[in-house]
Parts: structure tokens; C-alpha cells; sequence
């Protein structure tokens, strides 16, 4: 069977979401609901559109500038089974992978004891920004993120020092 993501959209060549030229797949739906949110069109779990793994491989095969995969949303934890099998095929081809989520690093972890599907997600990124936006906290001058809050995580390395270890 042949996994499918509803996606919000997507931005076939980025420099903002992460580093180096990016495709970015824009998950649609998210339970976060933030104040403020950069994206408020893609909180509903109706809108968007079906899209398979392999339809989106395609679209990065196709770019051999890419330095990555960069999983946004909504929320890709909403759907991480299907981001996670996208995330290995990724890999194969010799790119990273970013995600954003709404979730904390901490949540992500703990949920993974009954969620084998955020395992596999968190498992397959190399680079997590994790947290809510927080409107109060919003600044232009982060790289990479919204608001102060939210950090930007080694994953490779934060698993295998069971600590959270940030990319600088």
C-alpha cells in the first residue's frame, strides 16, 4: 500500500526553513491552534490534499540542488507515520531531514512509549524545532524559528546523549 500525506503544500526550493536549499512539505491539520500562527490555513484536519510518498519523492528527485527535506505544517506529528516513511525514502537519496511540530521534544519522547509512529518520525529527523509559537515571544531575528521559544535540535545527538542537544 502506498502511504499518503495530506499536505497543505508545497515549496519546491526554500532557503528559510532550514539550512541549505530545501523542499518543504507542508502537513494540514494541527490540534496547537497557536496565537499568532504563520500558517492558520493548515489547522484544519479537511483541508488540503491527498498526496502519496512517492508522488512528493518525485518532486525531490527532481532537484539535485536540494541539501534536504524540510517536514512543516500544521503538524507532522499528526501524521508521522506517513512523514516517517517519506523521511527514510529521503534519506536514501543522501538528504537531511528537518521537522517542526508544535510538540515538545520532551512530549515527543514520552509519547513514544505508546506512539511507535512518532518514533519513527522523530527517529528518521535530523533536526527538530519543537514547541508551540508563542506570540509573545516572536522575533524576526531567529534563524529558523518563529519565536524564542522554540529550539532547534540536534536529534542524532540528543538520542544518543539522552539530553537535548541544540544546534548552534
Amino acid at each position: 500500500m502506498n502511504a499518503t500525506i495530506r499536505v497543505a503544500g508545497i515549496v519546491k526550493e526554500s532557503i528559510v526553513d532550514g539550512p541549505g536549499i530545501r523542499l518543504v512539505v507542508f502537513a494540514q491539520g494541527c490540534k496547537h491552534h497557536c496565537a499568532g500562527c504563520h500558517n492558520p490555513e493548515t489547522h484544519s484536519f479537511e483541508g488540503g490534499e491527498l498526496m502519496s510518498v512517492e508522488e512528493i519523492l518525485e518532486q525531490v528527485k527532481k532537484n539535485p540542488l536540494l541539501d534536504g527535506v524540510t517536514f512543516s505544517g500544521g503538524d507532522p506529528f499528526e501524521q508521522a507515520d506517513s512523514f516517517a516513511i517519506l523521511g527514510e525514502k529521503v534519506k536514501a537519496l543522501g538528504l537531511n531531514v528537518m521537522t517542526y511540530t508544535g510538540y515538545t521534544y520532551e512530549k515527543i519522547i514520552d509519547g513514544i512509549k505508546t506512539n511507535s509512529q512518532w518514533k519513527s518520525l522523530l527517529y528518521t529527523t535530523d533536526i527538530l524545532v519543537d514547541g508551540k509559537f508563542d506570540l509573545n515571544k516572536k522575533s524576526l531575528a531567529l534563524k529558523f524559528r518563529g519565536s524564542s521559544n522554540q529550539r532547534i535540535i540536534d536529534v542524532k545527538k540528543s538520542l544518543k546523549l539522552n539530553q537535548i542537544i541544540l544546534v548552534v
